[in-house]
C-alpha cells in the first residue's frame, strides 16, 4: 500500500469547487488584496481562501493569513484544519525535471503550470476524527486524510506547534479486513517553525493490521529543506521553501523500498506542489517522478 511524506495533503480552500472566482485586480503587496495573496504576476488570487490558521487553529477557529515573507513556515501558516478542502491537479509517470532554472541571487524557480499527461483534478478533504471508528485509538489526532489517489487509505495526522507528525494508516471503514497501523513514534513530516536548511528526521515502528494482516515494519523519514525560490502552478506562482524528504522503509535487515519527495510549502498556502519519485531513486534529482500533484483553480 502506498503511504508517504509526498501525500501530505496541505489545503487551504473552504468550498468543494475549489477555488473559483475571486479579485483579479492588480497589486503589488500581499496586504492589498482581499485574500492576502499577491501572485507573483500581479494579481490578487481569489478571495474564497481560507487561506492559513490562527496560532489556536487546533481548538478549531482561524483567522485569514497574510504571508510576511519572512523565510520562516510556522503553525499559523500552515491551514491543517479539519474540513478544509482544495482542488489539486494530479500525474501519474510524467515527465517533469525536479532541477527547475537557477536565478542570478542562487534561488530557483519551478514551473508546473503546464498540462501534463494523464491530469485529472481532484477535491482533496481533510476529514474530523471526530466519530471516526478510528478515533478512539489516535485521540490526539488533528485530521484524517486520503493517502493517494485512487486510494481509500486515510493518514491520520496531529498538528502543534512543533510538528506535524504522522500517528497511523487506517482504512475508511472498521470490520474483519479493515486496516489500523500505528505509528510509535509518529513519524515527523515537519518540523515547526522551519526555514532553509532546516533538517529533521525519525524512525517509526509500524504495527497493526493492514486489510486484517497482523503487519509490521519500520518507516525512516530524513527530511531537508534544499532549496528556495518561486514554483508556478495553475493557480498563481508562489514564493517556496523545498522540503526534500527521504523515506525508506524496512522490515529487519530487508529494504523493503525507498522514495524522495520534493513538497514546495508557502506561507499560508502549505503545500503548493509535490513531486514524489519512483521507488528506488538514486538521483538527488530526477526527470521521471511517480506522481505530480499542485493546487489548482
Amino acid at each position: 500500500m502506498s503511504r508517504a511524506v509526498y501525500l501530505l495533503v496541505v489545503l487551504h480552500c473552504s468550498t468543494i469547487l475549489g477555488c473559483a472566482g475571486g479579485n483579479t485586480g492588480t497589486c503589488s503587496r500581499d496586504e492589498e488584496c482581499a485574500s492576502g495573496f499577491c501572485r507573483a504576476d500581479g494579481t490578487c488570487g481569489p478571495t474564497d481562501v481560507d487561506a492559513a490558521v490562527s496560532d489556536d487553529a487546533i481548538d478549531g477557529s482561524s483567522e485569514l493569513c497574510a504571508p510576511n515573507h519572512d523565510g520562516q513556515i510556522e503553525v499559523a501558516e500552515l491551514p491543517l484544519i479539519a474540513g478544509r478542502m482544495a482542488t489539486f491537479r494530479f500525474a501519474t509517470n510524467p515527465a517533469f525535471d525536479t532541477t527547475g532554472q537557477a536565478n542570478a541571487d542562487g534561488s530557483r524557480r519551478w514551473d508546473l503550470t503546464a498540462q501534463l499527461a494523464g491530469d485529472l483534478d481532484q477535491v482533496v478533504a481533510l476529514a474530523s476524527p471526530t466519530g471516526a471508528w478510528w478515533q478512539p485509538s489516535f485521540p490526539s489526532a488533528t485530521y484524517a486524510v486520503t493517502l493517494a489517489q485512487g486510494s481509500d487509505l486515510l493518514g491520520v495526522f496531529a498538528v502543534d506547534a512543533a510538528a506535524v507528525t504522522l500517528l497511523g494508516v487506517v482504512s475508511p471503514e472498521a470490520g474483519a479486513l479493515r486496516t489500523e497501523l500505528a505509528y510509535d513514534p509518529p513519524a515527523k513530516i515537519l518540523s515547526l517553525p522551519f526555514g532553509a536548511t532546516s533538517t529533521w528526521s525519525s524512525t517509526s515502528t509500524i504495527s497493526g493490521t493492514a486489510q486484517g494482516i497482523i503487519t509490521a515494519y519500520t518507516e525512516r523519514y530524513q527530511s531537508l529543506v534544499d532549496q528556495v525560490g518561486t514554483m508556478a502552478t495553475p493557480y498563481g506562482e508562489f514564493p517556496v521553501l523545498r522540503v526534500a524528504t527521504d523515506l525508506t522503509r524496512t522490515a529487519g535487515l530487508a529494504t523493503l523500498s525507498t522514495k524522495r519527495t520534493f513538497a514546495w510549502t508557502a506561507e499560508c498556502f502549505g503545500s503548493v506542489a509535490t513531486v514524489s519519485s519512483q521507488d528506488f531513486e538514486t538521483s538527488s534529482e530526477f526527470a521521471d517522478p511517480a506522481e505530480v500533484r499542485r493546487i489548482a483553480p
